[in-house]
């Protein structure tokens, strides 16, 4: 006896919206063969919550001589609640079938009311915003940024330089800001006045779904190339493995092979989804414990495939293709403008502060080459654990960001230049000198640019200027 048919219509939806094939599941598995996720793995993807990577006591202290004049950054918005039941009503409808039929196992019978739980949880903060772990992420970041910048912010206050905030306009990034600059003021109360209202720019911080990238959304939405290995992907013997053994733990013999393969795989994908959430909306529903209905081996695979897609459509890609990142040119354009405009004494703004979503945070870390972000995949290797670093859970959590910090010394400033800081054109020490952070990490500027010191996090603006094509 299959389920019935208004299930079946549910978990149609469902794989629809969830998974990206192209046939159906096998359509592309002899040309492309999952492989198994080997090597480091983060089981909630890009829904993992925002962990800062950096070591505040080991952070390279700036050349004698040189002191912070501006920062600014690129923020992806806080955890926040899914953005909308889908997977929990497919959970619910599945266990709902099986429950009639005597079929759920004493694990399965306990499921049903941590869904009910976690939809409730995200009812009410709404669909899609800023969950309170989220809104702690962003204050706390903002703390830290303080503390590793001290003297910038005292000289923010003391000469009322302005605090630019800019958003994607969707409500998660504004949120995001709001909790951000309320802990700016929570740890410089005078900089209250200093910081502008959000402002919203699209182009800049929601550029994946603006007219200008149509191409990008074709490429989403038609290109045979990633159909085909997405599909092969999924549709290798391990996604139905894995869905089995899911199914299995929870629901009776008969009823998992009462599904069909398309079923299974679209269940344990959606319990997989409100599986990664969960910790997101850990403070407003504390009691949700989704761990012990997703095996470690069966949660990373479920993330590689999530990792896959995030991979194609929004990282690094295909080798010799960019269409997934160079729309994020704009993006490094404004990052520079900033810095060049300070560095050049047009631009009076102490900071400048961005939030945005993983669809351009992705690109901007591919565009750039950060840290997991360096290798496409060729056509005939598909993307896995095994053979590149990229890590959804890494490059783009909630909350992650890039921070660039400027400092100026140099020739006409005390003792710039002495500490190490290297020398520019001409034997000069530099006069504007830029750091980078990736979630609160020290991170080198691509290979083919030039630190001022081996093994240093500081570069000369004109040389990052160079080696990005800018000069």
């Amino acid at each position: 006896m299959k389920p019935s048919a208004a299930i079946s219509a549910t978990l149609s939806v469902a794989l629809a919206a969830t998974v990206l094939l192209a046939g159906g599941p096998a359509s592309a598995q002899g040309r492309h063969g999952g492989g198994h996720p080997d090597g480091e793995s983060y089981p909630y993807g890009t829904k993992t919550p925002y962990e800062p990577q950096g070591r505040p006591k080991q952070y390279e202290r700036a050349p004698k001589g040189y002191l912070p004049v501006f920062t600014e950054n690129v923020a992806r918005h806080g955890s926040r609640a899914m953005t909308d039941s889908e997977d929990g009503d497919l959970v619910l409808a599945v266990l709902g079938a099986a429950e009639q039929r005597g079929a759920l196992t004493r694990l399965g019978a306990g499921l049903a009311p941590q869904v009910r739980t976690l939809l409730g949880a995200a009812s009410a903060v709404g669909y899609g915003n800023l969950a309170g772990r989220g809104v702690r992420e962003h204050r706390e970041t903002a703390l830290r940024m303080e503390q590793r910048l001290p003297e910038l912010f005292r000289t923010i206050a003391a000469e009322h330089e302005p605090v630019v905030v800019e958003t994607s306009g969707v409500a998660r990034t504004v949120a995001s800001a709001d909790a951000f600059t309320s802990g700016l003021t929570e740890g410089q109360p005078s900089l209250a006045g200093l910081i502008k209202a959000p402002v919203t720019d699209k182009n800049l911080l929601y550029f994946h779904k603006q007219p200008q990238n149509a191409d990008y959304q074709a490429y989403l939405a038609h290109d045979p190339d990633l159909a085909a290995v997405l599909a092969g992907i999924e549709g290798g013997p391990r996604t139905e493995q894995a869905a089995r053994h899911v199914a299995e733990r929870l629901l009776d013999a008969e009823f998992v092979t009462s599904m069909s393969a398309e079923d299974r795989i679209a269940f344990a994908r959606a319990l997989h989804q409100l599986y990664s959430s969960a910790p997101d909306l850990a403070e407003e529903a504390p009691t949700v414990d989704l761990d012990p209905y997703l095996t470690s081996r069966d949660a990373q695979w479920f993330a590689y495939l999530d990792d896959a897609e995030e991979f194609y459509q929004k990282g690094p890609g295909f080798a010799g293709r960019t269409i997934t990142y160079r729309m994020a040119q704009p993006l490094l354009d404004d990052l520079f403008a900033a810095v060049e405009a300070k560095a050049a004494g047009t631009g009076h703004d102490g900071a400048v502060l961005r939030f945005t979503h993983a669809e351009e945070i992705e690109p901007l870390a591919a565009l750039m080459g950060l840290p997991g972000s360096t290798e496409p995949a060729a056509p005939d290797e598909p993307y896995s654990y095994r053979n590149d670093e990229w890590r959804g859970g890494q490059v783009s959590p909630m909350a992650a960001n890039v921070q660039w910090d400027l400092y100026a010394g140099g020739p006409g400033r005390d003792g710039a230049g002495k500490g190490g800081a290297g020398k520019g054109v001409a034997g000069k020490s530099p006069a504007f000198l830029v750091r980078m952070l990736y979630n609160e990490q020290e991170t080198a500027f691509k290979s083919s640019c030039r630190p001022i010191a081996k093994g240093s996090y500081f570069y000369d603006l004109d040389e990052l200027r160079r080696c990005f094509g800018r000069a």
